[in-house]
């Protein structure tokens, strides 16, 4: 079996579906607003609900339901198909649709009170209601980064302590360095739903936690183990977290002030008489789509160099350098990562510097070192 031949094909089939998704998905959702069917939609629900705030609920909970059916197709292909075609997943049928419905209900426990907020701000601050949305997404954020490792992971993953003291004395020396304490370190059972390997940083402030994938756990070595835990706290030494909140903050802001100005001005163009009509919503829906398209490749290039730089802290901090590397291409063949994706695709798509050029920043690293 081709190994490279296969990251290849399983790239171009992944990406495919998801760009052939939100292409349909945006041109549905024009036509909706374009051919009237939206302020249909509105007319039909305000026969049944009393209230703006009934209406609205009322309006997107169709809206969602019939994108959610239109979805229903591509999630299948991309997150179930395409991974038993490749070996990749150790899901049933059944437990596939059971954690599909355990994160849709955990969706919909999450974006409730962000849809209400949203909903009051477009009826009583039409002008400011970008500055003050943006606002409040920064808090819910922050407060549920604290609660997920705690409330929301469990759901899904079991997580245990880690006990294997010759990896746990090599992560202290690592959290030492780094100035951090070494509290929570868990294994979760990642095998009971793919055979891929990951690890991370989660939470913040007390409820911080590291938690080790058992794939990653059971195929790797001591050295490269340590490889990928020291390229997290370089993540962490580094601040990336604060710096994606903050980021991600100013994005916000900018993204929700350019929407609005041309939502403000599309709105009559389309036969919308007010800001907060739940049939104009897919109007400012489509908008950020649009917005989030043009800033994504530069988020990602900022994530890249995030990623080479907690990269070459790891290189400056472990014992065996050599094991960056290996730990590289071991991780590229669990995952089915393609080594060397094409450069345009890499600059759009890639929130990670490809696995030919990590590896070749570690070997050149080596080198310098050996000089």
């Amino acid at each position: 079996m081709d190994k490279d031949k296969d990251a290849k094909q399983y790239e171009f089939v992944k990406l495919s579906l998801s760009v052939l998704e939100s292409v349909i998905t945006f041109l549905i959702l024009f036509l909706f607003v374009v051919l009237g069917y939206s302020i249909e939609l509105r007319q039909f629900v305000s026969q049944y609900f009393i209230g703006d705030y009934s209406r609205f609920l009322a309006y997107m909970f169709i809206l969602g339901a019939g994108l959610m059916i239109l979805s229903l197709p591509f999630d299948y292909l991309s997150s179930y198909w395409i991974e038993h075609r490749y070996s990749l997943s150790n899901h049933t049928f059944a437990g596939w649709i059971w954690e599909k419905t355990k994160g849709m209900l955990v969706a919909t426990l999450v974006l409730l009170p962000v849809m209400f907020v949203f909903y009051y701000l477009l009826l009583n601050y039409p002008q400011t209601w970008w500055i003050w949305l943006s606002a409040f997404l920064f808090f819910f954020s922050v407060i549920l980064g604290k609660i997920a490792p705690l409330v929301i992971f469990p759901l899904f993953y079991k997580f245990t302590p880690l006990h294997n003291e010759e990896l746990l004395k090599k992560m202290s020396e690592l959290a030492v360095k780094g100035k951090f304490s070494l509290d929570g370190v868990y294994r979760f059972d990642l095998s009971k739903t793919t055979k891929k390997a990951n690890a991370a940083f989660t939470g913040m402030g007390k409820t911080k936690r590291i938690i080790l994938g058992d794939t990653l756990l059971d195929n790797f070595t001591i050295d490269e183990i340590e490889a990928v835990f020291a390229h997290e706290v370089g993540h962490y030494v580094h601040k990336h977290i604060y710096i994606g909140i903050a980021v991600s903050t100013v994005t916000s802001f900018l993204s929700f002030y350019l929407a609005n100005l041309f939502y403000v001005k599309l709105l009559p163009f389309f036969s919308f008489n007010r800001i907060a009509d739940p049939a104009a919503l897919p109007l400012l829906f489509l908008i950020l789509s649009l917005i989030t398209l043009i800033i994504m490749p530069f988020s990602n290039a900022l994530s890249r160099r995030h990623e080479r730089q907690a990269d070459l802290y790891a290189l400056q901090n472990i014992e065996n350098p050599s094991a960056f590397k290996t730990s590289m291409i071991k991780l590229s063949e669990l995952n089915l990562s393609n080594q060397e994706p094409h450069p345009l695709v890499e600059f759009f798509f890639y929130s990670h510097p490809s696995i030919k050029k990590r590896v070749a920043f570690a070997d050149n690293y080596v080198e310098r070192r050996r000089e």
